[in-house]
């Protein structure tokens, strides 16, 4: 699960924040809990353009948001009010003020690990800073370069991903386990993501906020595959992405040093999401270990589809996850509120 906001700030549209910054538009780079239909347009098995995906959202049309609704690219763009939705980049019916007021290159099933995105046949991290960069040129045309370069120069990236390397790529397929133990991955992993920040960073990025990984080990689907007869959270996954996190933390910390006049903070998803796994209650939940979609133990993408309906749940909001992997409409809003507003200031 990887998601990477990119908020805009120029001086065309304003909004009041706190030491008068201005925030007019939002793009991301990530996988499925911000992939808002690029999948829609590649080809691979990894989509959700189908009911009962998109049930609650506007008009009850699926739209390749591997959710019920809405989902946290969505919800970051209506935080900072610049708009209701985020397109997906590859929707051919963009027009420039979509592009300036902010997409989502999200890719679902990417990840840091390379390998994560060819397993699943879908947009790797290189391959959406290639249509980031197609972007930018984009970009120019409208306002040309060197005021182009002075926009990136003031983008906030907001990046979340790792998960499906964890979940997919290191537990679930041979191909990482033969040659490296989990600290070996993580170490793996941590190496694309600096080489990715850095990327980023070289062309413009200066205000980069991190997010690490949720309880993997917690979600439906591990808990279906590795839970026991119980169901339990699978703790050997959730051991994982907290070493993971902590060598993120650490690397969020070494970029501040070394790359000049960027500014990144590290946020914690880990903790938030486990508080509403552990207790559903006190957020307005019913389920928290089981998805809505199916029997909740195992649907997701083409295994949630119309032929799960009768067993689909009435209301999503009621539950933490829709699918066995991806949150409901409701718990991402919460989610993105809690995350969003953490630290905000230390990126201003």
């Amino acid at each position: 699960m990887l998601c990477i906001f990119v908020v805009l700030l120029s001086e065309g549209c304003v909004l009041a924040l706190s030491k008068n910054t201005t925030f007019p538009a939002v793009i991301v780079f990530g996988d499925s809990i911000v992939d808002p239909g690029n999948n829609n347009y590649i080809k691979t098995i990894i989509k959700c353009d189908f009911a009962p995906y998109g049930r609650d959202f506007q008009g009850g049309k699926p739209t390749g948001r591997f959710s019920n609704g809405k989902v946290p690219s969505d919800f970051a763009a209506e935080f900072y009010g610049i708009k209701e939705l985020l397109p997906a980049y590859l929707d051919p019916n963009l027009n420039l003020q979509d592009l300036l007021t902010g997409v989502s290159f999200a890719s679902g099933g990417a990840g840091y690990d390379p390998l994560t995105s060819q397993i699943m046949s879908v947009l790797s991290l290189s391959d959406q800073l290639e249509l980031f960069k197609e972007y930018k040129e984009k970009i120019k045309l409208a306002m040309g370069e060197e005021q182009t370069t002075n926009f990136l120069s003031k983008v906030l990236f907001i990046i979340c991903t790792g998960s499906n390397d964890i979940a997919n790529t290191y537990f679930t397929t041979p191909f990482r386990r033969a040659h490296y133990d989990i600290d070996s991955y993580t170490n793996l992993t941590i190496s694309s993501a600096s080489q990715f920040f850095q990327e980023l960073y070289g062309q413009g990025a200066r205000r980069i906020a991190i997010l690490g990984l949720p309880p993997i080990g917690c979600v439906p689907s591990q808990r279906t595959l590795g839970g026991g007869k119980q169901r339990g959270c699978v703790e050997a996954a959730n051991r994982a992405a907290t070493l993971f996190n902590s060598k993120l933390s650490a690397l969020v910390d070494s970029l501040k040093k070394g790359l000049p006049g960027l500014t990144t903070v590290y946020y914690d998803i880990y903790n938030p999401l486990l508080s509403i796994i552990q207790n559903p209650q006190k957020y307005g939940f019913e389920e928290a270990n089981k998805g809505c979609c199916g029997t909740g133990n195992i649907e997701v993408s083409i295994l949630c589809n119309q032929l799960s309906n009768h067993k689909t749940c009435k209301d999503a909001s009621k539950f933490v996850f829709w699918d066995s992997y991806h949150p409901t409409e409701a718990a991402y809003k919460i989610i993105s509120s809690i995350i969003l507003n953490q630290r905000l200031n230390d990126l201003l």
